[in-house]
């Protein structure tokens, strides 16, 4: 007699593998969603953030720091070293968090107040969190560097340290978590800014003009000669920044991928691009390429491609390298003699002017067609990015405007803005700081 053997399991052990199915299976898909941890992407973070800390200590200080008369070096370079410490407490206490701590259309809250939840085990994506505040932090510290330039050699320490402090409080960190933080108001329409045109180089570039006009012209300015004491100075901190700008740019993908190889790529060829179309307008203008027009070519060409440097491709980049290195010539100097302004290392001319031209021209050689990553969000033609990326260049220029001049009026009230005639006279070196740069 043949046992005849069942070709089936039992309805209790189909039951019991449906249960494990039903346990199992979710927490699978939960596991694949959670953020995970990549060393390749933490390595590259951690890389790009030391490469833009180099970009303000010591690169800005050095492009600055040379442009400036021998008397006023230290005080350039002291303000950029101040600057650099005094935005990293404040960062930790309370500005990451009103930039990244929550998800409002204008701040981020305080849900993050002394880094409240960061930890060794919080991530951001594929990073530790406290890579990505750290990345952050050292564009905070770069912004109100920049401003320097506009202002040098007349403005109190005392003076510029309180306005740094209330500058990133109500204008920078806000304007950053616009574009950047969750549920900001400028990134829910769409805007292009990879790595920092309006938050980084318009916010800077129109503060610092406020805060030339609201100071006042050099004494001299403009009938005596003030040329820079060292360019080789200049041109060193120049070379550091074009190295330092690849964690600017290429690290604002926050992850070591194509988007970020083609950012690196773009930002040479834009930087490069913009350096020749300097040289060559000064060479046929004034006769002669100087080494100072090349160096802020070279910065014009890193200001343009920051916003651009996500979503455009290599003909993009010479487009708009050729185009910032024209316009920011231009208004560095035709524009800044015939309006009378005295910006003094031409940070609006450069940073404001340059982050304007490659935040509109993003909008154009973004598109697919033209070699570009795509629009942002749900746009859909090149009119419509332009015009997101205009209300972004607008609404950064109407409110660092208004709030940059509101804080420097209230401070010159209450405690001067400006050192005296002697003052400036002997140098902020001496002052200022009772050293001085050189001993002859």
């Amino acid at each position: 007699m043949k046992i005849k053997i069942p070709n089936h399991r039992p309805k209790k052990s189909w039951a019991i593998m449906a249960l494990i199915f039903l346990v199992i299976f979710p927490s699978m898909a939960l596991a694949e969603e959670a953020a995970v941890l990549s060393s390749g992407d933490t390595a590259w973070m951690l890389t790009a953030t030391a490469l833009v800390l180099f970009m303000t200590i010591p690169g800005l200080s050095l492009f600055y720091g040379g442009m400036v008369r021998s008397k006023n070096i230290l005080s350039v370079l002291m303000q950029c070293f101040a600057i650099t410490s005094l935005m990293t407490l404040l960062w930790v206490l309370y500005a990451y968090s009103i930039a990244f701590g929550g998800d409002g259309p204008f701040w981020g809250g305080l849900s993050k107040m002394f880094l409240a939840g960061v930890g060794v085990d919080t991530l951001s994506g594929t990073i530790p969190e406290t890579v990505f505040m750290t990345f952050q932090m050292t564009f905070a510290i770069i912004t109100p560097a920049l401003m320097v330039g506009a202002f040098a050699e007349r403005m109190k320490f005392s003076a510029m340290l309180i306005f740094m402090t209330i500058w990133m409080t109500l204008v920078y960190a806000p304007i950053c978590h616009w574009v950047w933080g969750g549920g900001g108001w400028l990134g829910n329409k769409g805007i292009l800014d990879f790595a920092g045109g309006t938050v980084v180089h318009i916010n800077a570039g129109i503060a610092g003009l406020v805060a030339a006009i609201v100071l006042g012209k050099r004494k001299g300015y403009p009938t005596t000669a003030m040329p820079p004491h060292n360019l080789g100075y200049t041109l060193m901190g120049a070379s550091m920044l074009w190295v330092g700008w690849f964690g600017f740019n290429a690290g604002s993908e926050l992850a070591a991928d194509g988007v970020a190889g083609m950012a690196m790529a773009v930002t040479q060829i834009a930087t490069a691009a913009a350096a020749l179309s300097w040289m060559f307008i000064e060479w046929a203008k004034h006769g002669k390429p100087s080494v100072l027009g090349i160096a802020s070519g070279a910065v014009a060409g890193l200001v343009a491609i920051t916003p651009a440097s996500g979503a455009v491709g290599p003909m993009g980049a010479i487009a708009i390298g050729l185009a910032s290195g024209a316009g920011c010539f231009i208004t560095s100097t035709t524009l800044k003699r015939a309006m009378g302004y005295d910006d003094s290392l031409d940070v609006f001319g450069i940073h404001a002017v340059g982050g304007i031209i490659g935040a509109i021209l993003t909008g154009v050689f973004c598109a697919e067609f033209l070699g570009g990553a795509g629009f942002g969000g749900d746009i859909t033609s090149i009119s419509a990015q332009i015009k997101v990326q205009a209300v972004g260049v607008g609404a950064t220029i109407v409110y660092t405007g208004i709030v940059s001049f509101i804080i420097l009026k209230v401070l010159d009230g209450i405690m001067g803005l400006r050192v005296t005639d002697d003052e400036e006279s002997e140098g902020l070196d001496l002052s200022q700081h009772g050293e001085r740069g050189y001993i002859i």
